[in-house]
């Protein structure tokens, strides 16, 4: 069904086509009409297809069908850095002219090659039977991130003032992620929640003898203050600090497209509670959350940091706004490690899960008599 999915996407390129070609399908109202209408005929296509076989999972239908417009979003970041031509002039004007910003950019190529590599993964997984719990909660964190930047960016941002109707199809985007981490988050996890003797040594350690766990934690306290200087940047702070991290290291943060503003403060709000959180989980023992949350929040942090940092560098971004050439490395590396903290604590935490399972009573500990009938080590019989 992957194989299908892949090349019925592809299929995006003739509707764009053909819309740029036709003058009458250019106006604002019929672009959203059109849009509607399209994403109404591939969800019946994919409904129709699969009705002999009809997949166990309904978020099927909404990978196949952001499938289709992951090779719209390519397009639309292949034809600004001029790579290809002939698709999509039309919907510079009339359809969402944001989509030429350096953060749009940078953001459609990751919905056009991350997320679409994501989706015929998850539909593989659902077409054979198979979990994809793990995959599913990185997308969710990915596209959620990437959608309420987007659509904030685009209000608070100097684009406010220039939203057409297509900019409506956006909260389609937004709101469909934020359901599938709600169905995603409330189904039993794939790995036990309950450890035994092994979970019980990990978790009598402290953490001055878990000097991984020590190192994460420093790292996290770390990005916790880069978030709070950033976020203080971004709500115009009078401190010192912020002023000259404005102008000497960032001045990207200020660009009034919008977007990394908001991306900051989204940063400060959210991210910054869930980073002391993932602290609290590598001092407490038995946080089960730990396994579902680094992961969503891995996603959202790297979708995050690949538009920031790689729209900080595009040509589309006025030369005022971005990184200094003296402070570039420096800025690059802390953005480099900024990103890279969570996945460590994902990877840490999927690695080896021990200290962040519950544990089970052993034998004795309940008032039962410590029988060998009753040990919790596995035993042939």
């Amino acid at each position: 069904m992957e194989t299908l999915v892949f090349l019925f996407s592809f299929s995006a390129l003739g509707v764009l086509y053909i819309m740029n070609t036709i003058p009458q399908l250019q106006e604002p109202y019929v672009i959203l009409a059109v849009g509607v209408a399209v994403l109404v005929v591939v969800f019946l296509f994919y409904f129709l297809i699969t009705r002999g076989n009809p997949p166990k999972d309904v978020l099927f239908f909404v990978f196949a069908e952001f499938s289709f417009t992951c090779i719209i979003d390519l397009t639309s970041a292949l034809e600004y850095d001029g790579v290809l031509s002939g698709f999509m002039e039309f919907y510079r004007e009339t359809g969402e002219p944001y989509l030429g910003t350096a953060y749009a950019i940078m953001m459609c190529y990751w919905d056009g090659i991350a997320h679409f590599i994501m989706y015929l993964m998850m539909i593989s997984r659902i077409t054979d039977r198979k979990s994809y719990r793990t995959p599913g909660l990185f997308w969710a964190g990915s596209l959620c991130a990437n959608m309420s930047v987007f659509i904030a960016g685009i209000v608070a941002g100097k684009y406010g003032s220039e939203i057409r109707p297509a900019f409506w199809l956006n909260f389609l985007f937004l709101l469909m992620p934020v359901w599938g981490a709600i169905k995603l988050f409330t189904r039993p996890k794939d790995r036990p929640l309950i450890g035994g003797y092994n979970a019980q040594h990990a978790q009598t350690m402290k953490l001055i003898w878990r000097p991984l766990d020590l190192m994460l934690v420093l790292l996290l306290l770390a990005a916790m203050g880069f978030t709070i200087l950033r976020g203080l940047v971004a709500l115009d702070s009078p401190l010192e600090a912020c002023s000259i991290y404005l102008g000497q290291y960032e001045p990207y943060l200020k660009d009034p497209v919008g977007y990394p503003r908001i991306m900051m403060l989204h940063f400060f709000f959210y991210g910054l509670p869930i980073l002391g959180a993932l602290v609290y989980g590598l001092l407490k023992p038995g946080c089960t959350w730990m396994s579902d949350w680094t992961v969503f929040f891995t996603g959202a942090m790297i979708q995050c940091q690949w538009t920031h940092i790689g729209a900080s560098l595009h040509p589309r971004t006025t030369a005022p706004f971005r990184i200094p050439d003296d402070v570039f490395w420096s800025v690059l590396a802390a953005n480099l490690l900024y990103v890279a903290t969570p996945i460590l604590v994902a990877m840490r935490v999927h690695s080896n899960p021990y200290f962040f399972l519950k544990i089970a009573p052993f034998p004795g500990q309940t008032g039962l008599p410590n029988s060998e009938e009753k040990d919790t080590k596995y035993k042939d019989k």
